[in-house]
């Protein structure tokens, strides 16, 4: 017997999704965007609201149509290719980039301004930060309690303050847009989207909001489908908000701090100027509850797809990975960064192309025939791109910086294309012969 979901408990699937979601990334990119853009904000913005909202959706609702994760979405590449891509893209948002990150972001917006920057009071806060992550971790059935009726109602109800403030109190002027969000708004919000990482914390989330809904009793195949789309068009809504009152205070702010290096510091002079001594505190406790639960849902999601392919344990995988990420995030902010956005760059064509291309697999005769080629082309790009944001830039050839779209970022979108025209009619051509043949 299945069970369903009550109201309350599809809105908690809902919340957590949201809570897994937003991380310390999530809130600092927009602001950063808001000020260089200016008044070309909402071009900007609706560039970021594309690859940042519509993609991490559109990933949960391709889960919940194949009934699993990324290893059940990528069956038209094969069975080797898929567990690869999965590894990576596991590895990637899990224990070498963006768990300690979560780590090392909270640390510097709350914590750091309070002890000073030193690797002293990052290896102790690090040590206690993930002492709670694996503690929270340890027990995946108890996440939608845990999660959903506890942290993400906090996390909720803090953002909305933040927000609500950010529309109602500017706390400066906006400033002119830089040279490029004067020329190109669109395509730098869609690349900055992207780097929030959020559709491949989705492809990574979507086993997760599965399971979740799996520990209520659900058990039949259409119901899970439909919570698991539920949830993801309430985070989505969830997300819109956020980041548009968010995109509204960094070009109100851009004034108090016109030489901002990233959204942290926009964050921090705003929340100063508006609520004062008390804010700071409340900043630290925001940013913490928020990078806590994208760490234990990161943490969780790990350990269940590796505790598939290794002999070891879901509990001996949390205190692995636990303590890996920990020794990790004492790298420092910009150190993760620096070495994380030239892989994210790369990897993440390949896992765009799959998610958009797991919508259209009626269309072709054969969906490998597809995918496949589609997805190396776009890895292909990716990694020149990835080359592109590395120190190793310099060895590209020169034809390379030529490429349609190259400046914007985006040299894999035309020849991914082109690909998918070129094998869309091999398909089709294919497909005719077979059909020919058995008349």
């Amino acid at each position: 017997m299945s069970h369903r979901l009550t109201t309350k408990d599809i809105l908690a699937l809902g919340f957590m999704t949201f809570a897994l979601f937003v991380g310390a990334g999530n809130i600092i990119f927009p602001p950063m965007v808001g000020l260089q853009a200016g008044h070309h904000v909402w071009w900007a913005a609706f560039g970021f609201m594309i690859t940042a909202v519509g993609l991490p959706v559109m990933t949960v609702v391709a889960l919940a149509r194949v009934g699993g994760g990324i290893d059940a979405l990528s069956t038209p590449i094969g069975r080797k290719a898929g567990l690869l891509l999965a590894t990576v893209c596991y590895l990637a948002v899990g224990p070498l980039f963006a768990t300690p990150r979560t780590a090392t972001v909270s640390f510097e917006v709350g914590i750091a301004p309070l002890t000073g920057d030193g690797a002293t009071p990052l290896l102790v806060y690090s040590l206690i930060y993930f002492v709670l992550v694996i503690g929270i971790s340890l027990y995946p059935g108890r996440l939608l309690d845990t999660v959903g009726h506890v942290l993400a109602p906090l996390k909720i109800a803090a953002l909305a303050v933040l927000g609500i403030a950010a529309v109602l109190w500017p706390a400066g002027q906006p400033l002119p847009a830089t040279e490029a969000y004067q020329t190109q708004p669109f395509s730098n919000g869609f690349v900055n989207g992207y780097l929030t990482m959020d559709t491949l914390g989705a492809l990574v989330f979507g086993i997760v909001i599965v399971n979740a809904a799996r520990s209520r009793g659900v058990k039949d195949a259409k119901l899970l489908t439909r919570y698991t789309i539920w949830a993801g068009l309430i985070a989505g809504v969830g997300l819109l908000l956020v980041y548009l009152s968010l995109f509204k205070m960094g070009e109100n702010t851009a004034s108090l701090v016109p030489q901002a290096q990233n959204g942290a510091v926009i964050l921090h002079s705003y929340v100063q100027q508006t609520f004062g001594g008390i804010g700071s505190f409340f900043l630290a406790a925001l940013i913490f509850i928020a990078c806590m639960v994208t760490a234990v849902g990161l943490t969780c999601a790990c350990a269940e797809f590796f505790s598939q392919y290794l002999p070891l344990s879901y509990k001996t995988l949390v205190f692995i990975l636990g303590l890996f990420s920990m020794l990790v995030s004492n790298l420092g902010l910009s150190h993760l960064i620096q070495i994380s956005i030239p892989v994210l760059t790369a990897i993440y064509p390949p896992c765009i192309a799959l998610i958009v291309l797991s919508f259209t697999l009626r269309w072709w005769n054969s969906s490998s025939r597809i995918i496949a080629p589609v997805m190396l082309v776009s890895l292909i790009f990716g990694i020149i791109d990835g080359i592109k944001t590395s120190t190793f830039a310099t060895m590209l050839p020169a034809w390379t910086t030529k490429l349609p779209l190259a400046e914007q970022g985006l040299a894999w979108l035309p020849p991914s294309i082109l690909m998918l025209v070129l094998v869309a009619v091999y398909d089709k051509v294919c497909g005719e012969r077979k059909v020919t043949a058995h008349q």
